[in-house]
């Protein structure tokens, strides 16, 4: 385990050096270029812009979290697998930058201490799941595409969107809720970019190899951007029910799949509407009301059939 005060000298280092050591061959480089396309257009989901707008609704938020919590719990346990691998050792840095106990805090904000029985992973979130547990596994140098892809924004873009869902959702100033965007043992986040960058140039790749790295952080955009879509038709889909429209829930499977009524369970609350539709149905009064409307819809069926 490398020290803080050695981290420290390395960073000062190559904030001095990185200008003049800069490389357009440099890996650090080919993402920035290879990776500003896919950048734009995920800053440009409607998720995203809404999110910037500062137009989020609280039950939107926690299924954002919710969808981080499983990405990094998966990311952070194949970074623990190759921690020793010389393609991504260098890369390891699980005191400054590991998320998922942050976010299992805004989840206990969120839902209470019992927040595993009230969260599922999505379907988006499970797809990029896999990808990264399959390149742990099996691609380890693929790797530096997903942790550069998340980590790297989440000290950039990222405090833009603390500042924000802190603003939007009147969330408490101690940060709770937002621990996720609360990086406590990195002092300055510039530099530590720096440093981050020069260690991923740093790493013994050939061409060949780079441009596959390059590839991933574009595919782990889109696995990002399938994520916000899937959160934006969620956010639709909350209006609409809020509005008195369609319920949520097809009432198929554990109702913990009903996105939005996952955070209700164990609380004083609305059911899923699927349920309170089928419970409504079961009365006296509206089966015999529902009886009648049948018959007259026979009738009128079996006229028209003459």
């Amino acid at each position: 385990m490398e020290s803080a005060e050695r981290r420290e000298r390395e960073m000062l280092l190559y904030e001095e050096t990185e200008d003049d050591n800069v490389s357009p061959t440099d890996l650090s480089e080919l993402l920035k270029e290879g990776t500003k396309e896919s950048h734009d257009l995920a800053e440009n989901t409607q998720f995203v812009k809404d999110f910037l707008k500062g137009r989020i609704k609280e039950e939107l938020f926690k299924l954002a979290t919710v969808a981080l919590y499983f990405t990094y719990s998966a990311l952070e346990e194949e970074m623990d697998r190759n921690k020793d691998n010389p393609v991504f050792a260098a890369l390891y840095f699980p005191l400054e930058l590991h998320r998922k106990e942050a976010l299992i805090k805004d989840l206990q904000y969120f839902y209470g201490e019992d927040w595993e029985e009230k969260i599922q992973c999505s379907e988006a979130t499970q797809q990029y799941v896999d990808r990264i547990h399959h390149v742990g596994q099996n691609e380890p140098e693929l790797l530096v595409a997903h942790a550069y892809t998340r980590y790297m924004g989440d000290l950039s873009g990222g405090q833009v969107l603390k500042k924000v869902a802190q603003r939007a959702l009147k969330l408490p100033s101690t940060e709770e809720g937002i621990q996720f965007y609360v990086f406590g043992n990195i002092s300055n986040a510039q530099q530590f970019k720096q440093l981050y960058r020069a260690r991923m140039n740093a790493l013994d790749l050939d061409k060949t190899t780079k441009e596959r790295i390059v590839d991933e952080a574009n595919r782990a955009f889109r696995f990002n951007m399938q994520v916000f879509d899937e959160l934006d038709k969620i956010g639709k889909s909350l209006a609409e029910a809020q509005d008195g429209g369609l319920p949520v829930h097809d009432g198929k499977g554990d109702l913990r799949k009903c996105p939005y009524y996952a955070d209700k369970l164990g609380k004083a609350g609305p059911s899923c509407p699927y349920h309170s539709t089928v419970a409504l149905a079961k009365q006296p009064l509206v089966q015999l009301m529902l009886a009648a409307c049948v018959a007259v819809l026979a009738g009128a069926a079996a006229w028209y059939m003459m």
